[in-house]
């Protein structure tokens, strides 16, 4: 999926934000690292430490000792402060891709899941058939059995209700997941699209440790 310039300020800025906490708890940091028995836990510790996604704890983990000084800890807070800027002129019109009040879940039986399948069908198949959304699903539900996929569908929680948005869809070829998001058409250019990678990224990276995720452009 191409990023917008959007998307990229924003993985900056989490990135940035992750960095300034993990140089001042760099001790904590410092000692997950050591006790981890490998790379894969030592970012799903320093995610946790940091309260990150581990998108974020890998750049952490490759921040190389030269910009643990003073002036170099002082470039990334001055980078931090004008990302913030950015977000606040442009968050307004993508509300939604910061993530906040919003999560992913695996895919279920429920008539809200099945019905967004249906949607997603008629949108990227051109067949909201009854026979094409049951072919979907029990691919789906095969991937998952088999422990090669995971169907993630993406609720906004901003409302009294959780709003079904869209679907992340990760499926392991080889030592990678390739992963493709879907947001309903009619909520798109809102920032779904951010938020839905966004959380994914981190689900799927704990579904499927030590793995690649490739992110595909959408059909």
């Amino acid at each position: 999926m191409a990023t917008t310039n959007h998307d990229q300020v924003l993985d900056r800025r989490e990135i940035a934000a992750a960095l300034l906490r993990a140089l001042e708890q760099r001790h904590e940091v410092l000692d997950a690292i050591v006790e981890s028995a490998d790379r894969a836990e030592a970012v799903t510790a320093i995610a946790a430490l940091l309260e990150t996604s581990e998108f974020c704890a890998e750049a952490v983990l490759n921040l190389p000792f030269r910009r643990l000084t003073k002036a170099e800890r002082k470039k990334i807070r001055e980078e931090l402060e004008d990302l913030d800027a950015v977000v606040h002129w442009t968050t307004a019109a993508r509300p939604y891709a910061t993530g906040a009040h919003f999560r992913v879940r695996p895919i279920s039986d429920t008539a809200t899941d099945l019905e967004l399948l249906e949607a997603r069908c008629a949108d990227q198949l051109g067949d909201d058939s009854a026979e094409s959304v049951a072919a979907e699903q029990a691919r789906g539900n095969a991937l998952m059995k088999d422990e090669s996929g995971m169907w993630l569908v993406a609720e906004d929680l901003s409302g009294d209700e959780p709003t079904a948005v869209g679907f992340a869809f990760g499926e392991l070829v080889g030592n990678e997941v390739e992963v493709r998001i879907w947001v309903r058409p009619e909520l798109r250019k809102q920032g779904y699209g951010t938020a839905v990678l966004k959380q994914a990224r981190t689900e799927l990276a704990a579904y499927f440790p030590g793995s690649t995720l490739i992110v595909r452009t959408p059909a």
